[in-house]
C-alpha cells in the first residue's frame, strides 16, 4: 500500500489504474478534501459533479454512486463511506478570484493546489475543473444551502474508499479555506489540516 500525505492547505496528484482502489482520510477530522479526477488518456475529460448527481437525484455522494465525467463516462465508484455521508456535490472549488474578492489575493486555493500538483506530474489543468467535496457538511432546504451545524463535524479518521472505472489521474486538495464568514465553516477552526490518501 502506498501512502500519500497531502499537507494542510496543499494538494497532491497521483495515478490510479482501472480497477484500482484508494482511500481518502481526514486524520484530524473537520477538513474538507476537494477530489478531482481526469481521464488519463484525455485530461480534458474530467470529473463532473453536475453530471454525477443527475442519475441519482442526490446532491450528496453516497455509497453505490458512480461519478461521471463531463462526457458522461463512468470514472469512479464510491465503494465505502467511513465519514457518515458528510460529502458535497455543490460547492465549486475555491480559486484565486474568490480570494481576491474576499480581499486576500495571495491566499492558497484548491484550484491553485490542483494546478501545482498536476504540474508536478507534467500536466496542464483544463479550464474550470470541478471537484467532489468529501467531508464537507452541507444541507439544502427549500432551495437554499446551509451549513448545519455551523461547525464542520467530520470525525477524526473519517474516510472514503473509491474505485477507478478507467485509468485516471486524480488529485486531492486539503482545502485551505480558513476565512470567517456567515454560514461558511468549511474547515475546523484554527486552519486547515492534512489529508491522507492510501493507494490500496
Amino acid at each position: 500500500m502506498e501512502t500519500i500525505e497531502v499537507p494542510a492547505g496543499h494538494g497532491r496528484a497521483f495515478h490510479v489504474g482501472e480497477g484500482g482502489r484508494f482511500r481518502i482520510i481526514t486524520p484530524k477530522g473537520q477538513q474538507s478534501a476537494d477530489f478531482f479526477a481526469f481521464c488519463a488518456d484525455d485530461i480534458d475529460d474530467c470529473l463532473s459533479p453536475h453530471h454525477s448527481w443527475m442519475p441519482t437525484r442526490s446532491l450528496h455522494p453516497r455509497v453505490g454512486d458512480t461519478f461521471l465525467s463531463r462526457r458522461r463516462q463512468s470514472m469512479v465508484d464510491f465503494v465505502e463511506d467511513g465519514a457518515d455521508g458528510l460529502h458535497d456535490f455543490i460547492i465549486a472549488p475555491c480559486d484565486a478570484i474568490r480570494y481576491e474578492q474576499f480581499g486576500v489575493p495571495d491566499h492558497r486555493s484548491c484550484i491553485g493546489n490542483l494546478e501545482e500538483a498536476m504540474a508536478e506530474l507534467g500536466y496542464e489543468v483544463p479550464a474550470s475543473p470541478l471537484a467532489v467535496n468529501f467531508f464537507t457538511n452541507t444541507t439544502v432546504e427549500e432551495g437554499f444551502m446551509f451549513d448545519t451545524p455551523k461547525a464542520p463535524v467530520a470525525k477524526p479518521g473519517g474516510y472514503v474508499v473509491l474505485e477507478a472505472r478507467m485509468d485516471l489521474i486524480c488529485a486531492v486538495s486539503s482545502c485551505p479555506y480558513d476565512l470567517a464568514g456567515p454560514g461558511w465553516a468549511i474547515n475546523a477552526p484554527g486552519g486547515p489540516t492534512e489529508i491522507v490518501v492510501e493507494l490500496l
